[in-house]
């Protein structure tokens, strides 16, 4: 499942702190500005391919959620670019139309979409007003359109709710929304959220929100089977199904051209990928290996391509290029995906690994699939076989039954572990879910609360050790730009384990270019000699700029250094 990167729950790597609850009345005060969780509008969509259909509208979106929503929209924008709408704003008032793409994992990532939506009404009920008074900037009263997760869980309500929303879409039914906008158009609302056992976007070239830069994502699986008693998930994205290979090929090599030195592999269970399109004699799903001690609900009837067969065949093709992915799940990581991990340099060593719990009672009780004894086994196995691998994960305070006695067992997972970063969360039941139809949520939610800062307390005292390790090192940096702190000295990136590493601006070699001395800058990929650490970032001294495929070939007789602390 992939991480709903929303207040509800709390991503730690080190020292992040609780932010409180946009209200209604922040929003609105915010509405010159691009108020967006996952990315921003684009003043304007690539031209490169626009179609000949005449401009339909001018588009405003905002995502909230995990980065699969944000690649929906990039989806999106090219399925609306096409049909003619190759505009889009930087803020509502100057839309036509607005797009909110939502997230359902927790109740308050559903409350700031509520809120959201409350100031979309407002610009529709009072556009003449604001018109006149220059509020507003469009043309006609904006259409609304919700998107994602919610759209899926909640289309009833979204739509009986006076008038606030033109159009529900949920994830799979993005192709059909010129049609559900000429629907309005005809005096109707446009709704179509049926989930399909095939659509995965393969032949849709996304509209990158982010222009120029160093990183992209790119989805390559769609939907979950582990139904898992605490996950929304499987009722609002599907099942899962996996694009074909050759497609995934084909984005990634745009994207090497387009400059991009980096690509994320999405999917709800990213490691769960199995590509069956190409496979002349398509093997039977009984072979499927899961990690050792791990089980699943859900059979895989036919075996095909795995991902560890992607991850290696992306990686071959493009060495220079760094590889990361999320979020998989424990059960697909047998030998050979952790083979591919340790054996090409580019595909970066950190795995996250969301273990929920630590307690092999609540982990039944969750339907993971395994207990506490096998996953610390494959945090063993995976240590074993690549040292200096980072390992992050999620975990929930105070699901349905959990004791104190539980809780406990969580806390000595996380320092037993040695975790880089963790989400962590309190338990917010959702309806349709196992656990909605099956469990009471009867632990209290001071108790969740309390609980919750007790797992973060834990995991501070733990994750400095990972950064300590790599006191004196020698990292490649992949630039990303200034240095917030000191954006004027100096720039930061991040590490192939995703350490965040800053450094002072500098001449240095430049191993490509004749050893000639320049500053580095976005985009590079930089030797940084680790100087200071703290619980979450590094800094260092730049030695020189290099390329990934040079770096290691100078430096892969070096031993990697593994966290101090860890299972």
């Amino acid at each position: 499942m992939l991480n709903s990167h929303t207040q509800s729950q709390s991503p730690v790597s080190g020292g992040s702190r609780f932010s409180e609850i946009p209200s209604l009345h922040q929003f609105i005060s915010k509405a010159t500005t691009t108020v967006t969780d996952s990315g921003v509008s684009d003043p304007q969509l690539d031209s490169n391919t626009v179609s000949d259909v005449p401009p339909k509208g001018r588009i405003y979106h905002e995502t909230y959620g995990c980065q699969m929503n944000v690649n929906d929209m990039e989806i999106v924008l090219a399925i609306m670019k096409k049909a003619g709408y190759s505009e889009a704003v930087e803020v509502p008032e100057s839309a036509e139309i607005i797009f909110i793409n939502t997230c359902a994992i927790r109740d308050n990532a559903e409350q700031k979409v509520w809120q959201r939506l409350n100031y979309f009404w407002f610009l529709k009920r009072q556009w003449k007003s604001n018109v006149a008074t220059g509020r507003s900037q469009s043309l006609h009263p904006p259409k609304v359109v919700v998107l994602g997760c919610m759209a899926e869980r909640l289309k009833d309500k979204i739509l009986d709710a006076d008038k606030m929303v033109d159009v529900v879409c949920g994830p799979d039914a993005y192709r059909d929304l010129p049609r559900l906008l000429e629907e309005v158009d005809s005096g109707q609302k446009g709704i179509n959220t049926l989930l399909s056992l095939e659509e995965t976007y393969a032949d849709i070239n996304p509209v990158r929100i982010s222009k120029n830069s160093i990183s992209a994502f790119v989805s390559v699986m769609r939907g979950c089977n582990n139904m898992c008693s605490f996950c929304i998930v499987p009722f609002t994205r599907g099942r899962e199904r996996s694009r074909p290979v050759e497609s995934i090929v084909r984005e990634v090599g745009e994207l090497w051209k387009e400059g991009v030195k980096e690509v994320t592999l999405l999917g709800q269970n990213v490691n769960s990928y199995n590509d069956t399109s190409a496979v002349e004699e398509v093997e039977s799903g009984v072979n499927w290996k899961y990690s050792d001690g791990f089980s699943s609900r859900c059979k895989v009837k036919n075996m095909g391509l795995r991902f560890a067969d992607l991850l290696d065949r992306v990686a071959s093709e493009f060495p220079d290029m760094r590889f990361r992915y999320t979020s998989p799940h424990p059960k697909d990581f047998p030998d050979e995906l952790l083979y591919v991990m340790r054996d090409r340099n580019n595909v970066c060593k950190s795995i996250h690994l969301p273990a929920q719990s630590g307690s092999s009672t609540v982990l039944e009780s969750m339907r993971r699939g395994y207990t506490r004894e096998a996953y610390l086994d494959l945090v063993k196995k995976i240590r074993t076989i690549i040292p200096d691998m980072g390992i992050s994960s999620d975990f929930i305070c105070g699901f349905c039954g959990e004791t104190e006695e539980d809780h406990q067992e969580t806390l000595s997972l996380v320092r037993a572990v040695g975790y880089d970063m963790a989400y962590m969360f309190a338990y917010s039941m959702r309806e349709k879910t196992h656990a909605h139809r099956n469990y009471v949520d009867d632990v209290p939610d001071d108790v969740k609360q309390r609980r919750l800062t007790e797992l973060i307390e834990a995991f501070r005292e733990s994750t400095g050790q990972c950064f300590e390790a790599k006191l004196g090192s020698l990292q490649l940096v992949l630039v990303e730009g200034p240095n917030k702190r000191a954006p004027d000295t100096e720039l930061i990136g991040k590490s192939d384990r995703g350490h965040r590493v800053s450094f002072h601006i500098l001449p240095v070699p430049d191993k490509v270019n004749n050893d000639v001395k320049r500053n580095p800058k976005v985009g590079d990929y930089v030797e940084v000699h680790i100087l200071k650490t703290t619980r979450a970032s590094l800094h260092g001294q730049a030695l020189a700029i290099t390329t990934l495929s040079s770096f290691y070939a100078d430096h892969t007789h070096e031993e990697p250094i593994a966290c101090l602390t860890g299972a």
